[in-house]
């Protein structure tokens, strides 16, 4: 299989990092472009600075930059149609199109198709109006959970404590304009109770690949508490997610996902990542996004010995049959460092100090997220999340000492991240 020799990253975050990253070790050895990027991955490739909801910036890119395959990081410009219009100028692309992309860009799409296709799911209600959707909630248990439609950046997800809180979240939804257009409709979910784990799928119309398996850290605080956030760490693998589970959850749920995707019509070409909480009767699917997942992918990048390029092409080009998946035996944690206020309001520009290379823990990765460089070329905080700081071990507990050793080396005014990630499987163990 000959593959691609220039490459176009789309998207700026940690994700983006760590698929650079990946792309770069291929033995094709390609030239990788990023767009718009950030200030740690412009020290690895060419950024240009074309925003990732720009289509017409990124086919003007794609075109001048001579890109034979476009990588698309996240969720918005697969949803605006981006695979779609690559499509047409002749740019194969992974991620798919916008039919495809509607799986994650509206949760009640997505569970209509779930419920269609006997997928294990919570029961659930669709509302666009605050009556009716009150009268729902006040005939379901409680805790329950309020969801914007649509896309929220990770972040349009209540779980709800009580009747009061659960009214003030729909309400805040629908009549207070939170979310803006994607909590115009709502969708109300009994609460699954268990431990949630994540799952990435290459998809290849019916033809699909399962990535390692791995546990995100949701809440902003240490012991799962505070506000949701994308996400504030992550380790693969979860052990939870024992052999004979992985097989069930492939029958019950990656499987008839992949064929309620092709029987809908949906010509499938990119990640499905499922959310899946395993709850005493078995696993259920949370949602689905469309892209790969961020920290997940900070976790599971590192730990495959396939070519990622050879992957993601293979993919893209409908000959995934073509791949054998090679897994390395370590483990990998990632920490996510934040600037202090994420998920509300935060600083933005407060330096960020690094130290050398040679003084971090073998095998340690600090992917940028949320990064630029000020006037004096300093790096910078430029997000919510800016950093994941990544550690490959023989033991899931020595990848920790090492990203947490990490952590304490990097420096930044407004420096928050959690002191727990991975700490549910390490009390296993």
């Amino acid at each position: 299989m000959k593959l691609p020799c220039s490459i176009l990253v789309v998207g700026s975050g940690g994700r983006e990092h760590a698929l650079v990253r990946a792309l770069l070790q291929s033995p094709a050895k390609p030239r990788v472009v990023c767009a718009p990027g950030n200030a740690g991955i412009a020290q690895d490739v060419a950024c240009c600075s074309v925003a990732a909801d720009d289509i017409a910036g990124l086919l003007a890119l794609a075109q001048r930059e001579q890109i034979e395959f476009v990588v698309v990081g996240p969720e918005v410009p697969l949803s605006l149609g981006l695979v779609d219009q690559l499509e047409k100028i002749g740019i194969p692309a992974y991620g798919p199109k916008a039919v495809g992309a509607r799986l994650e860009a509206s949760k009640i799409f997505t569970k209509q198709l779930l419920l269609k296709y006997k997928i294990p799911t919570a029961a659930a209600g669709c509302f666009s109006e605050v009556a009716p959707a009150l009268a729902y909630l006040r005939t379901r248990p409680i805790p329950i959970v309020i969801k914007a439609d649509g896309l929220a950046a990770g972040k349009g997800v209540v779980v709800a404590q009580t009747l009061t809180e659960a009214e003030a979240a729909v309400r805040a939804m629908l009549d207070g304009g939170k979310f803006g257009s994607a909590g115009h409709q709502v969708l109300i979910e009994d609460c699954l109770y268990g431990e949630e784990t994540s799952l990435l799928v290459v998809v290849s119309g019916r033809d699909y690949v399962t990535l390692p398996t791995s546990q995100d850290h949701k809440r902003i605080g240490d012991g799962d508490t505070g506000p949701n956030t994308g996400g504030m760490g992550a380790y693969s693998p979860a052990e939870v997610v024992t052999p004979a589970l992985l097989e069930r959850i492939d029958r019950e749920i990656v499987r008839p996902s992949v064929d309620a995707i092709a029987a809908e019509g949906i010509e499938f070409r990119g990640t499905l990542f499922i959310g899946i909480m395993l709850t005493p009767t078995g696993p259920s699917v949370l949602e689905y996004n469309t892209r790969f997942g961020d920290p997940e992918t900070q976790v599971v990048l590192p730990r495959l010995a396939t070519d990622v390029l050879a992957l993601l092409w293979a993919a893209a080009r409908g000959e995934l049959t073509t791949i054998t998946l090679a897994v390395k035996p370590e483990a990998a944690l990632c920490v996510v460092i934040a600037a202090r206020g994420y998920p509300d309001a935060y600083p933005k520009g407060d330096v960020i100090a690094f130290p050398p290379a040679a003084t971090l823990p073998p095998s340690t990765f600090v992917y940028h997220a949320g990064t630029a460089k000020n006037s004096s070329g300093q790096i910078v905080t430029n997000g919510g999340r800016v950093l994941g700081v990544t550690a490959l071990a023989p033991t899931l507990r020595a990848a920790a000492d090492r990203a947490y050793a990490a952590c304490d080396q990097i420096t930044c005014a407004a420096k928050y991240f959690r002191r727990d990630i991975g700490a549910r499987q390490l009390h296993r163990q």
